[in-house]
C-alpha cells in the first residue's frame, strides 16, 4: 500500500515537470497559429481582456497524462505484465471528450458558427453516444462493481439499469466540468482535487494502475495551472473541461464508490445546476432569472467578487467537501 501511494505521488511529480517543461513552446505554438479564445458579447464586460489567449490548451495535460500512463503505469516494476488494463478505458474516455471537445473549440475559432461552437445538440449527442459505449465497457469487459452502499457488505447489481445510470453520470460529469470552466484557474484546481480523493480510493481498494493514472492527472493539471493562474496565459476550453469531467466520471465508476461523487465534485455539480435551474426558472415565467448570470461562478462575478476571490473560495468548499466525501466512502 505504501509504495502505491509512494510511486503515484513519484509520477504526478514527473506529469507536472513534463507539462511545466513544455508549456512555454505550446503557448507560442498555439500563438502562432492564432488557436486564440472568442469571447462571447453575453460574458461579463471584465472578460473581454482575455480576447485571443490561446486556447485548447487540454492538449497541455494530456500528452503528459498519456505518456506517462502508457510508459509507467501499464508496466509492472521488475515485472514482466505490459499493460494495465484498467487504464484503457479512462484513457479512451479522455481522449473521445477531448476530440469532441477540440472539435467545439476548432469550430468557434475558425468554423461557420465562429465565436460560438458546436451546436448544442450536436455536441450532446456525441456525448451520449461515447457515453454509452465506455458504460457497456465498465459492465461487460472490465466488470466493475456497480455501486458500493455504504451499509452493504458486498457492491450491489444494479443490472441492465447500470448502462443508462453510467451513462448518465458521465454525460452529467462531463457538461458539469465544462460549465466550470469559465474563469482563470477554476476548473483546473477543482478538477486536481477530484482526481486526487479518486486516486485516494482507488488505492485504498487495491486498484494501483488507477491510482496512478489519478495521480497522474493531478500532476499533469498542477502543471497547466502553472500557466492558467489569473491572469491566465493559456485556457484549456472544451478540448480540456469536457476531457477532464467524463474522465473523472470513468475513474470514479470503476471503483463503485461513485455514490459520494456530488460530494467529491460539488462544484462542479453546482455549476450544473445552476445553469439548469436559471434556463428553467427562466422558460417558466416567461425571462425571469434567479441568478444574475450562469454559470455561477459569473454571479459572482457580478456582484462583485473577483475572479481570484471566486477560485479560492470555491476551492475551499470543493476541498472540505471532497474530504467529506472521502470520509463517507468509507464509513463502516
Amino acid at each position: 500500500m505504501r509504495s502505491g501511494f509512494s510511486l503515484a505521488i513519484a509520477i504526478s511529480g514527473i506529469a507536472f515537470l513534463l507539462s511545466i517543461i513544455w508549456g512555454e513552446p505550446f503557448i507560442r505554438l498555439l500563438t502562432q497559429f492564432n488557436i486564440g479564445k472568442m469571447i462571447r458579447d453575453d460574458q461579463p464586460a471584465t472578460h473581454q481582456s482575455k480576447q485571443n489567449t490561446p486556447t485548447m490548451g487540454g492538449f497541455m495535460f494530456l500528452v503528459p497524462i498519456t505518456l506517462l500512463t502508457v510508459i509507467l503505469n501499464a508496466v509492472e516494476l521488475f515485472g514482466y505484465r505490459l499493460l494495465g488494463a484498467s487504464i484503457l478505458v479512462p484513457l479512451a474516455a479522455m481522449w473521445s471528450y477531448a476530440i469532441i471537445g477540440a472539435l467545439d473549440d476548432w469550430e468557434g475559432i475558425r468554423g461557420a458558427r465562429k465565436g460560438l461552437g458546436m451546436r448544442a445538440r450536436t455536441k450532446f449527442i456525441l456525448q451520449v453516444l461515447v457515453a454509452l459505449g465506455l458504460a457497456y465497457v465498465l459492465k461487460n469487459v472490465l466488470l466493475v462493481p456497480h455501486l458500493y452502499w455504504p451499509t452493504a457488505l458486498l457492491p450491489l447489481d444494479l443490472g441492465w439499469l447500470y448502462i443508462p445510470i453510467a451513462t448518465l453520470i458521465i454525460v452529467g460529469m462531463t457538461n458539469a466540468m465544462n460549465f466550470t470552466d469559465g474563469i482563470d484557474g477554476l476548473a483546473s484546481i477543482i478538477s486536481m482535487t477530484a482526481f486526487g480523493v479518486i486516486g485516494i480510493i482507488a488505492l485504498v481498494q487495491g486498484q494501483v494502475f488507477l491510482g496512478r493514472f489519478c495521480f497522474c492527472v493531478v500532476g499533469a493539471l498542477a502543471g497547466f495551472l502553472w500557466f492558467n493562474v489569473n491572469p491566465a496565459r493559456l485556457f484549456m476550453g472544451d478540448t480540456g473541461s469536457q476531457a477532464l469531467g467524463g474522465t473523472l466520471a470513468v475513474v470514479s465508476l470503476m471503483t463503485g464508490h461513485w455514490l459520494f461523487l456530488p460530494l467529491i465534485a460539488i462544484i462542479p455539480l453546482a455549476e450544473l445546476l445552476s445553469v439548469m435551474i436559471q434556463v428553467s426558472y427562466f422558460k417558466i415565467t416567461g425571462g425571469k432569472r434567479v441568478f444574475k448570470r450562469t454559470p455561477i461562478h459569473h454571479h459572482f462575478e457580478e456582484i462583485g467578487w473577483t475572479e481570484t476571490q471566486i477560485v479560492i473560495r470555491f476551492w475551499i468548499i470543493e476541498l472540505v467537501s471532497a474530504m467529506l466525501g472521502l470520509g463517507l466512502t468509507f464509513i463502516g
